[in-house]
C-alpha cells in the first residue's frame, strides 16, 4: 500500500471537506444544536444510503458496533473540553496529536510500518497543525480551566486514534467504503443527538423552531462530514492509515484559511509557520 498522487489529492479535498462543516459549526450562533442538527440529518441520511450501497458483509460489523462504542467516549471528551476550553484550544490539541499516536500504534495495531521520511511528515504535519491552533493568545483563554480542557483535549485524541485504527481495519474488512461509512453514520450520531436532546429537555420546542430555520445548514454539514470521513476511509483501504490519518488532519490549515477569508480572523506568523510546516510534512509523506 502506497500513498499515491491520487490518494493525496482525494485525502486533501475530504480535508478541506471536513474544515468548511466545522466553519460553519464555528459561525454558528448556536453551535451546540447544529452540531445535532448534523448529526441527525446523518441519521435519517443512512438509511437512504445503505439501500444503494447494501448493509456491510458480516465481518465489518464487529468493527462499525466497536466504533459506534468509542464513539461515546469521543463524544463525552469533546463535551468536556469544550465545557472548559474554546474551540480554539481544544481542537487543534485534538487533532493535532491524534495522527502521532495513530502512527505510534499502526504497527502493532494494523501491522504496518512508515518509512523515515513518512515519520517527518507525520511529525511536520502535527507539528504544523498545533502551530496554526495553538497561538500565545488561544493559550491564555479558559478563564483558568484551561489544564482541564488540554486533559479533555488530549485524552479525545487518544479516543480519535482508537476509532480510526478500528475504521481503518474496518473498512478494510467491508470491502467498500461506502457501505462501511454509511452504516456508520446510522449508529455515530446517536450517541450526541440524545446527549443534547437530553441537555436540552424542557426546550422541544426552541430545538424544533432552530431545525426548521436551519435543516439546509444541517444536510450541507452532514453531506461534508459524510463525503469526508467516506473518502479518508477509502483511502485508508488503499495507504497507510498513518499516512492518511495525518493528512487528513490538514483540515486545520483549510480552517485557518477559511477563518481568514470569510471569518476576518487574523493569519499572522505562527500561522505563517504552521501552513509551510504542514505543506512539508505533506510533501513527505507524500515521496515517503
Amino acid at each position: 500500500m502506497t500513498l499515491t498522487g491520487p490518494i493525496v489529492a482525494a485525502v486533501l479535498f475530504g480535508a478541506l471537506l471536513h474544515a468548511s462543516w466545522n466553519a460553519l459549526i464555528k459561525s454558528s450562533a448556536d453551535k451546540t444544536l447544529d452540531t445535532a442538527l448534523i448529526q441527525a440529518a446523518g441519521v435519517l441520511l443512512a438509511p437512504l444510503l445503505l439501500t444503494v450501497t447494501g448493509l456491510p458483509p458480516t465481518r465489518a460489523w464487529p468493527y462499525i458496533a466497536a466504533s459506534a462504542l468509542v464513539h461515546v467516549g469521543y463524544f463525552t471528551a469533546l463535551t468536556g473540553a469544550y465545557k472548559y476550553g474554546d474551540l480554539g484550544l481544544t481542537y487543534p490539541a485534538m487533532r493535532g496529536s491524534a495522527p502521532l499516536l495513530v502512527a505510534l500504534g499502526s504497527e502493532a495495531l494494523l501491522g504496518e510500518s512508515l518509512s523515515r521520511l513518512a515519520w517527518l511528515g507525520v511529525a511536520g504535519t502535527c507539528t504544523g497543525v498545533l502551530l496554526l491552533g495553538l497561538s500565545p493568545t488561544t493559550l491564555q483563554m479558559s478563564d483558568g480551566h484551561r489544564s482541564k480542557a488540554l486533559r479533555f483535549a488530549l485524552a479525545n485524541a487518544a479516543i480519535i486514534a482508537l476509532y480510526t485504527g478500528i475504521d481503518g481495519l474496518g473498512v478494510r474488512a467491508s470491502g467498500n467504503a461506502a457501505t462501511y461509512v454509511a452504516a456508520l453514520c446510522l449508529f455515530d450520531g446517536l450517541p450526541y443527538l440524545l446527549l443534547v436532546l437530553w441537555r436540552r429537555r424542557g426546550q422541544h420546542r426552541a430545538v424544533l423552531a432552530h431545525a426548521a430555520r436551519r435543516w439546509r445548514i444541517g444536510l450541507l454539514g452532514t453531506l461534508a462530514l459524510t463525503g469526508s470521513y467516506g473518502i479518508a476511509l477509502w483511502a485508508m483501504a488503499r495507504a497507510p492509515v498513518a499516512s492518511v490519518a495525518a493528512l487528513r488532519e490538514t483540515s486545520v490549515l483549510f480552517a485557518a484559511l477559511i477563518g481568514t477569508l470569510w471569518l476576518r480572523e487574523p493569519f499572522g506568523r505562527q500561522r505563517a509557520l504552521g501552513t509551510l510546516a504542514v505543506l512539508a510534512g505533506v510533501m513527505a509523506l507524500r515521496f515517503g
